[in-house]
């Protein structure tokens, strides 16, 4: 029997454990060693926190099956009734809870937006608005009877070199990492967090600029970008060639720029929305149909199992017209979903690599 996967909290439902515990000591006197954090959808999570110095909390990320840059981070909160000194250069997030505003500060580790086009407008902290919300809404009960202001800094050690590993420098979060979360729970093995990351990036891209978007797969299609295109408009998408996609629904732009090896463009060109092998390999059958009736151009007949495999079996010029071939039913194909998605552009060009061999629909 396969071992169940174990789930987590995001950091935003650990961030609203330490600004709960904060309020409580601050409001009430009371220290609190567990936090019930009231989610997004209903659901009740209890948090650990720790008790550092006066007002000022922490709490470890717990450990989950997910693929998560962040478990094991500490994450820290100080609430202070002065305005906080030393800080990188931002702009707070103001919570009106009752009568008291508290103004929440990106502190050492946590990063500041600094470009358009994600969910949180630059010069704020980057704590997105469901961790705000579940701040806001867990805080009620604690801050009814008070009128102050309050000042509130978060921070995550070693948040910065944490960050690096993720896309936020190229997204304009600088600084250290974001406080994300949608729900406060982090699903095992999910393609939520990689699709959401596509989402960012495409996000702050088309704040830009609505010229091009480029789309790579794979390494070296990325490597190959990066000499060709300005590095702001280049997302990485791994497999999600629809969901990435899905992504661009209700923005406008110019031409959708794919790129990607000879290999993964036919999968493309053979309908896979995702190119994981998981989802299915190239079908050969297909691929000599298409040398047949498509280019009247014969493959010897012996089982083929890689397209490479394919290719070394032909000669340049008629590797070179498949290629071409791929690259336009690519274009096609992605024309199809595109249309399907109702998205706004005006132009799809393939690029495959190593060739180099560039093809464009317009409509």
């Amino acid at each position: 029997m396969q071992e169940k996967l174990k789930t987590g909290y995001t950091t935003g439902t650990h961030v609203t454990a330490v600004f709960l515990a904060s309020l409580h000591e601050y409001v009430h006197g009371e220290v609190c060693e567990h936090l019930s954090v009231v989610l997004p959808q209903g659901q009740v999570a209890s948090i650990e926190v720790t008790k550092e110095s006066s007002y000022r909390f922490s709490t470890i990320k717990g450990d989950n099956d997910d693929i998560d840059v962040t478990k094991g981070c500490e994450i820290t909160c100080k609430l202070t009734t002065k305005h906080p000194q030393n800080l990188q250069a931002q702009e707070p997030s103001l919570l009106e809870i009752g009568k008291t505003k508290v103004y929440i500060f990106a502190g050492e580790g946590v990063g500041v937006v600094t470009k358009k086009g994600l969910k949180i407008t630059p010069p704020h902290p980057a704590i997105n608005p469901t961790p705000l919300a579940m701040m806001y809404e867990n805080a009620q009960n604690i801050l009814k009877e008070l009128q102050e202001t309050l000042y509130a800094v978060f921070s995550v050690k070693d948040g910065k070199i944490i960050a690096k590993d993720t896309a936020n420098a190229k997204v304009g979060v600088l600084g250290g990492i974001s406080i994300l979360g949608t729900r406060g729970i982090v699903k095992p093995v999910s393609a939520s967090a990689y699709i959401d990351s596509i989402k960012a990036e495409i996000d702050v891209a088309l704040a830009q600029t609505t010229e091009y978007i480029v789309f790579t797969l794979g390494n070296t299609a990325h490597d190959y970008a990066k000499k060709q295109y300005s590095q702001s408009s280049i997302i990485e998408i791994g497999n999600f060639v629809y969901d990435a996609a899905k992504q661009l629904h209700g923005h406008s732009l110019e031409k959708v720029i794919f790129i990607t090896s000879v290999a993964k463009m036919c999968k493309v060109a053979q309908g896979f929305k995702n190119t994981h092998n998981k989802y299915g390999t190239i079908d050969f059958d297909e691929v000599r149909k298409w040398f047949s009736e498509e280019l009247h151009l014969k493959l010897p007949e012996e089982e083929f199992v890689t397209l490479k495999g394919v290719l070394q079996t032909v000669s340049k010029k008629d590797e070179e017209a498949f290629v071409k071939f791929l690259g336009y039913k690519s274009a096609q194909q992605l024309k199809q979903w595109f249309c399907e998605l109702g998205l706004h552009v005006k132009e799809i060009e393939t690029i495959t690599l190593p060739n180099e061999t560039k093809e464009s629909i317009q409509w």
